[in-house]
């Protein structure tokens, strides 16, 4: 196995296009269009599933028992729940996020026939008119609403200019990087994991390095209501591991710096082999990382263990400080993921019956002989 290098300048760019494209689960194409071209200028192949997520496969010498990374490409977002008289909009948001991180966000409204552009505010916002009652309004869903930048009094303007309950509501992202490395943007949830792949994938493209078994790169598009890759699987595929954000919050070992491993999520402990194997690599090509556990948390693993895929996976983060709000991370984090997932294509499937067998106590794997 070889580390190669990875195109730094690469990563922040795909990133910041990713970020750029809206992509709430439900309204999710524009994004797979992008990601598809950009596995085309890579010449990777790929298919789609018929939901829309997306396949690819690296060749490796062999086809089985073959391999699959996933990142996904859908982000949190909002949809219409009702036309309101006063001309604005009751939302219910896509995702689970609470809405005191929408509070204040610019936003794009997605009709059948058009956009337009608006803010996400407390039902009362004026501190001239509301002052101190401002501070002591609920918080939550129920009280906030969409103002549209348009002449809208009522209902009927708003019928007039094409909005229906259920119409898609995407946050702007507003990424900014630091001179000092830092990332702040929404939806680096899975955004970040997106350009990590892809940096993999470029890598392993770039310096022709030879995989040992097919590999599926899956890009999915529903992780962020729960289904992710539960359906997106080939049925040969044996370890999956997947990318996604780790949590830098009190009491959490993540760190916005290397590789943070995840040993269990609220599922339960991820695959005992695959993970140490992923620990073996950070170790031996000097990765910088460290082991997480999450309580409450759910990634593509789960969905695909949940859904009856007999499938070991594994989960590599990027600590993520503020999940699900304004997010911040370091490029430290991406650039370590992307070294390691590039070095994981390249290593032998975990286990293979003419290469490894179970140790009768351990139930550690051990070469035959």
């Amino acid at each position: 196995m070889k580390l190669p290098a990875i195109d730094t300048r690469y990563l922040v760019e795909i990133l910041l296009k990713l970020l750029h494209t809206p992509s709430p689960s439900g309204y999710t194409d524009r994004v797979v269009h992008l990601v598809c071209e950009e596995l085309e200028r890579l010449e990777v192949p790929f298919e789609l599933t018929r939901r829309g997520a997306i396949r690819a496969t690296l060749k490796g010498e062999v086809s089985q028992p073959d391999r699959a990374i996933v990142a996904h490409i859908d982000t949190l977002g909002a949809m219409v729940k009702s036309l309101k008289e006063n001309g604005r909009l009751q939302l219910v948001p896509v995702g689970h996020w609470n809405a005191r991180f929408a509070e204040g966000a610019r936003a794009t409204l997605f009709t059948d026939n058009c956009q337009w552009r608006g803010t996400i505010l407390p039902l009362k916002a004026s501190g001239h008119t509301f002052a101190p009652e401002i501070d002591n309004q609920p918080g939550g869903w129920d009280f906030v609403e969409f103002r549209i930048d348009a002449r809208v009094r009522d209902i009927a303007d708003l019928l007039r200019l094409g909005v229906h309950v259920g119409d898609f509501l995407a946050i702007d992202t507003s990424p900014e990087i630091t001179d000092t490395g830092f990332i702040n943007s929404r939806h680096l949830d899975d955004k970040a994991g997106t350009a990590v792949l892809l940096a993999a994938i470029e890598a392993v493209r770039r310096e022709g390095l030879e995989l040992p078994v097919d590999c599926h790169p899956l890009f999915t598009i529903s992780e962020e209501v729960g289904s992710g890759a539960s359906a997106a699987l080939q049925q040969d595929v044996a370890e999956m591991l997947t990318i996604d954000n780790g949590t830098t919050a009190p009491g959490q070992n993540s760190s916005e710096f290397g590789v943070t491993i995840a040993m269990a999520d609220e599922v339960g402990p991820f695959d005992y082999h695959l993970t140490h194997r992923i620990i073996q690599l950070c170790q031996e090509f000097a990765i910088p990382h460290q082991r997480d556990v999450f309580k409450y948390y759910r990634s593509d693993s789960a969905a695909a263990l949940t859904a009856g895929n007999d499938v070991r996976t594994a989960l590599v983060t990027f600590g993520v400080d503020a999940s699900h709000g304004y997010e911040r991370i370091h490029f430290d984090a991406l650039e370590s993921l992307a070294r390691l997932v590039s070095v994981y294509m390249q290593g032998p499937p975990l286990f293979s019956r003419d290469r490894f067998e179970m140790g009768p106590r351990t139930g550690f794997p051990i070469q035959p002989g």
